[in-house]
């Protein structure tokens, strides 16, 4: 307390800050390691992508270096809901269209479980959307170092309109000033 002292403080001062210094080193210490504890999770879902991965030069333990593929990929995929999902009748006369998000895990051996609506359409579709995606067998698994691994992908289930392929064909034309 001499540095105080020297710098003309009373006897006051230097008394105050005898009381509220440990206290106030305390809070700043307390401060300090709130700080450094990781971010809460947000809740949102990750999404895997092939093509979209990185490999990492210390990656995580359950991070796979390539994420699950289905036989065939997107096309073959929709391909499959379109064969296989029955558009609820209530739905149907409701006109209710869209996709419900459906959360499950791809296991090392390629199949499909623990499905969970992420996001909604109406209780008939998720209830449709639920029956349909354990039927979605033959994944090549996610990898890590060699080792298939378990992992929770997100997949988008289409009803109605949001089934529908739209295909656009192109039509050439000759360029101008030029003979065929």
């Amino acid at each position: 307390m001499r540095f105080i002292d020297g710098l003309g403080a009373g006897p006051a001062v230097i008394q105050l800050m005898k009381n509220y210094l440990p206290a106030l080193s305390l809070l700043l210490i307390a401060g300090t390691a709130h700080a450094q504890q990781p971010a809460p999770a947000t809740g949102q879902t990750i999404v895997l992508q092939p093509g979209h991965m990185q490999v990492q030069r210390n990656p995580a333990a359950n991070r796979p270096d390539r994420a699950p593929v289905y036989p065939g990929g997107g096309t073959a995929m929709g391909l499959f809901f379109l064969e296989h999902i029955n558009y609820p009748a209530a739905a149907r006369a409701a006109g209710i269209t869209g996709k419900v998000l459906v959360n499950a895990t791809v296991n090392e051996d390629g199949s499909i479980t623990n499905p969970v609506v992420a996001e909604s359409l109406s209780p008939e579709c998720d209830a449709e959307a639920l029956r349909v995606v354990p039927l979605l067998t033959g994944w090549q698994p996610a990898m890590r170092r060699g080792h298939p691994l378990p992992v929770l992908v997100q997949l988008p289930v289409p009803f109605g309109a949001a089934g529908v392929m739209h295909v656009e064909q192109v039509r050439r034309t000759p360029a101008r000033g030029r003979h065929q």
